[in-house]
Parts: C-alpha cells; structure tokens; sequence
C-alpha cells in the first residue's frame, strides 16, 4: 500500500509540472497568445461588474442589479464619483483587455456581471451614453450616441448572464467598448 501511495504522489508530481512547463511556455514572450494556439475558432470575452443590488435597484427598479460577486460590492453612487474624477471602477472590466484571434473565429462575450452592458465596436475609444459615466472632458463616441434609442447600438446590449457572438471581423485591430460604462474598452487583433 505504502509503494501505490509513493507512485500516486509521483505521477501527481510529474503531471503537475509538466502542466507548469506547458503554462510557462505559453506565457513565453516567443508564443502565441493562448486564444491562437488552443482555439483557432472561437475565443472569450468576459464583461464584469461588481454593482451593489441594494443602491442600483433603488434607483434603477427591482432586479437591475444581480450581483454575483462575493462579498465587494460598489454603490451606484460610488460608481459616478469615481468615473467622473476620472478614476472609473477597476471592478468593472471586459477581461481580457486584448484578444489575439484568427480570421473567421467566433468571439463569444458573456456578461457574467451584474447589470447590463453593450460590446459595440467603435472606431475610437472614448465617451458612452451617460455623460456622468464619461471621464473628465471626455466626449460619447459617435458608436454610442443615442443610447439604445438606436437600434445599432440597442443590438449590442448584453444583460447578465447573457452570451453574444461575434463573427466576421476583418483582418486587424478592432475595438470594442461599453456605451453604458466607456472604460470597459477591448481590444481584439485578428490575424
């Protein structure tokens, strides 16, 4: 019994750093990105928040808000004072910030945060919708004006929980922001 338990504890072992090698050699400045070498086809982009149900569904109706974070929590408030000194919520992020896919991949974005979101391409990033959501003097992009008054940017709505699929992106840079939350900014290259 003791020798199955010695040669259980090995094998562990050496599956443990072989998937170690095979991390660390993904992350090697000479590899390609993880989205290019496992998944030619498809890659993910995750929207999170972290918005406090008590102060959001207060002002904005009963189950706006459905946090799912554990234990952090930011007012509604909080998170107006804090874009508008232009030190936006770190908390709420598309992860990750860049994306590395090949032509005709699908990109997959699922809001896994609390409150809703849009993943609208824009030309350049900057300003969303909500004026008070926008950085010091920064001004809502053209791909954002309207709010979901406008059909384009009503498609692009995501509501928590919810997947969307991008196809057909074109060779190079493409950028993706919230129309809601503007410092929520991606980055996809497709090669």
């Amino acid at each position: 019994m003791k020798l199955k338990t010695q040669f259980g504890l090995l094998i562990g072992c050496l599956m443990l750093v072989g998937t170690t090698y095979a991390v660390a050699q993904g992350n090697s400045p000479n590899a390609a990105p993880y989205a290019e070498q496992h998944s030619p086809h498809a890659a993910q982009v995750v929207a999170l928040d972290e918005c406090d149900p008590t102060t959001f569904n207060q002002a904005l109706g009963p189950g706006f808000c459905k946090n799912i974070a554990l234990g952090y929590f930011t007012t509604l408030s909080d998170l107006f004072s804090e874009a508008q000194s232009g030190h936006p919520d770190p908390n709420w992020d598309f992860e990750p910030d860049t994306v590395h896919i090949k032509q005709g991949a699908t990109l997959s974005v699922v809001d896994q945060g609390g409150e809703p979101h849009t993943f609208t391409e824009v030309k350049h990033f900057g300003g969303g919708f909500i004026p008070q959501l926008n950085g010091p003097g920064e001004q809502t992009v053209p791909e954002c004006a309207g709010g979901f008054g406008e059909v384009a940017v009503a498609r692009t709505r995501l509501l928590q929980g919810s997947t969307s699929q991008v196809t057909d992106l074109s060779k190079g840079e493409h950028r993706f922001q919230c129309c809601i939350h503007p410092w929520m900014r991606v980055k996809v290259e497709v090669k």
